[in-house]
């Protein structure tokens, strides 16, 4: 879930999240925090909103992306690097590790959530 009302750009999440898999910086982080026009503007939270019949599931040719019953499931070893799951995310959620050629797919930890400062982002259990 995600409050953008309230994000103030920090990308404390995305620096949890990539910390989360081990990784220092930006580049491994599967939630981005990009502007929408500065502070006057606001910002824009871009995580997985795990579909209920994801298009990225779909596309994939190998079936490494799972459909759950909430969302999706990554499975590197079936992974090919073709690119369909990314190119088929209508939200842009599907973030690309360069050096593996993998998509990198929030697997919905809720880790980035105890980070943020503002209470943008929190887990909720859907009925």
């Amino acid at each position: 879930m995600v409050d953008a009302e309230k994000c103030v750009g920090c990308q404390c999440c995305m620096f949890a999240c990539s910390r989360r898999f081990g990784k220092g910086g930006l580049a491994h982080s599967r939630i981005h925090v990009r502007s929408a026009g500065g502070m006057e503007r606001g910002f824009v939270v871009v995580v997985c909103r795990a579909c209920e019949d994801a298009p990225c599931a779909r596309v994939c040719p190998t079936s490494a992306i799972e459909q759950k019953a909430r969302g999706v499931r990554f499975v590197p070893s079936r992974c090919t690097g073709c690119g369909h799951c990314r190119d088929a995310c209508t939200i842009g959620a599907i973030f690309w590790d360069e050096q593996r050629n993998k998509p990198m797919i929030c697997i919905y930890c809720g880790y980035c959530t105890s980070f943020c400062p503002h209470g943008v982002l929190r887990m909720e259990e859907l009925q």
